[in-house]
This record gives structure tokens, sequence and C-alpha cells, in this order.
């Protein structure tokens, strides 16, 4: 009987990506460095980059469709933005900091 990962597995696996910064592991660019797109401009495609990134480093993304996987904002009150990533229908929440 073969093993399966299931989608809690993989929400777990992109939210320790999303906990790990760029260059986290020694000789390793594995890992994330989200909250720059905050500061880029829509047109510098950053955002679809990270996307990139994300399904790079978490291979078992690679067997889901291109369109599975995206990333959302959401402005909140007063100036904040919060920066959510979805992958097949489940949302993941971009920890602050």
């Amino acid at each position: 009987m073969a093993n399966s990962i299931d989608g809690k597995e993989i929400q777990a696996m992109v939210s320790h990506w999303l906990k790990t910064p760029v260059n986290g592991y020694l000789g390793s660019d594995y890992g994330q460095d989200i909250k720059s797109i905050l500061q880029s401009p829509l047109s510098e495609g950053t955002a679809e980059a990270q996307i990139q990134k994300l399904r790079a480093d978490v291979a078992v993304l690679q067997v889901l469709p291109e369109n599975s996987t995206n990333l959302y904002s959401v402005k909140t009150a007063p100036d904040k933005v919060e920066l959510i990533i979805e992958v097949a229908g489940q949302a993941i929440e971009v920890p602050e900091g």
C-alpha cells in the first residue's frame, strides 16, 4: 500500500517554507523573501517569482496544476496588508515578521 500526501501535510510544508528565510539552510537557497513583494510594483512580477520559487522549493506542488497555487493580499485597517497563499483551495496565512 503506497503512502499518499494529504492536504494537511502540504499545508505544513508550505507553512514551513513561509517560516524559513532564503538561504536559511547552509548550501541551499530554500526559503522565502515573500515580504519583498510588498515594496515592489506589481508590474515587476515579484509575486509570480515567489510562487515559482515556492513550487520549486516544495516539490510536491509541481504535481498540482500550475494555477492551483496563488498569492493574495488583503488590506486591513488602517494601513496593513496581509498576504495569503492559496494551495489547492486551502488558504495559508503568511506570518508577520
